[in-house]
């Protein structure tokens, strides 16, 4: 049975339409990406078949070409689209984050962050640069290091928010694992970075931590 057979409160477009986005499955939004489906199947069991092959949405949105073209009705032009998506959000979220603006919503800097750094395939460690206000000036990913850790120089650091003129500062990294528990090298080098740091009067605000589907906050965990 064609999707438009069906009930209007079942169909995903007129369903999102009616209540929300945020009440559809995730095979419901693909399904209204995927807009068809192939023969003898829907686009919402198209859907549910790419899910399932994939593991997971996040799996699919991380597929290189090359893997995202093996799926059943997908191709370069599908997988423009959603990469084009994918960075719509990444943008949308960088808005929330914008230079000037003051931060004062943990949950945005985490959902910024998450999108910034929970798919990344090696660890980047990054800083959210902010003035006497806590607005912000900048945020910049500094260090680079492979799956198991990145090298960071607290000099460094030093040099890039004298440089920013900042007077506050949030560290962030990612952990490719998907484990966002800080390890024993996390909780030194941020000692580390808040003795360096307050050498020259600059606040570490936090350290998150971003993992798969959680981040964790140093601050929150009594952890500065």
């Amino acid at each position: 049975m064609s999707i438009k057979d069906w009930p209007a409160e079942q169909q995903p477009r007129e369903k999102l339409l009616a209540i929300g986005a945020n009440s559809l499955s995730d095979a419901e939004l693909l399904a209204i990406f995927l807009r068809t489906g192939v023969k003898g199947c829907s686009a919402v069991e198209l859907a549910q078949m790419l899910l399932r092959d994939f593991g997971s949405l996040r799996q699919l949105l991380a597929a290189d070409l090359q893997q995202f073209s093996v799926g059943k009705g997908l191709g370069a032009a599908k997988f423009a689209q959603l990469q084009a998506s994918v960075e719509m959000t990444k943008r949308f979220l960088s808005e929330n984050l914008k230079k000037g603006q003051v931060l004062d919503s943990s949950n945005a800097c985490q959902h910024f962050l998450t999108a910034q750094l929970r798919d990344e395939p090696f660890e980047v460690f990054a800083c959210i640069f902010l003035d006497n206000q806590h607005r912000v000036i900048k945020y910049e990913p500094i260090f680079f290091g492979t799956i198991d850790g990145a090298a960071v120089y607290p000099r460094v650091v030093v040099t890039k928010a004298l440089e920013l003129r900042a007077a506050a500062i949030i560290l962030a990294h990612n952990h490719p694992s998907g484990v966002a528990e800080p390890s024993h090298a996390d909780k030194q080098i941020t000692q580390r970075l808040i003795a360096a740091l307050g050498l020259v009067d600059i606040r570490v605000l936090d350290h998150f931590i971003v993992g798969d589907g959680e981040v964790i906050s140093f601050a929150e965990m009594g952890l500065l």
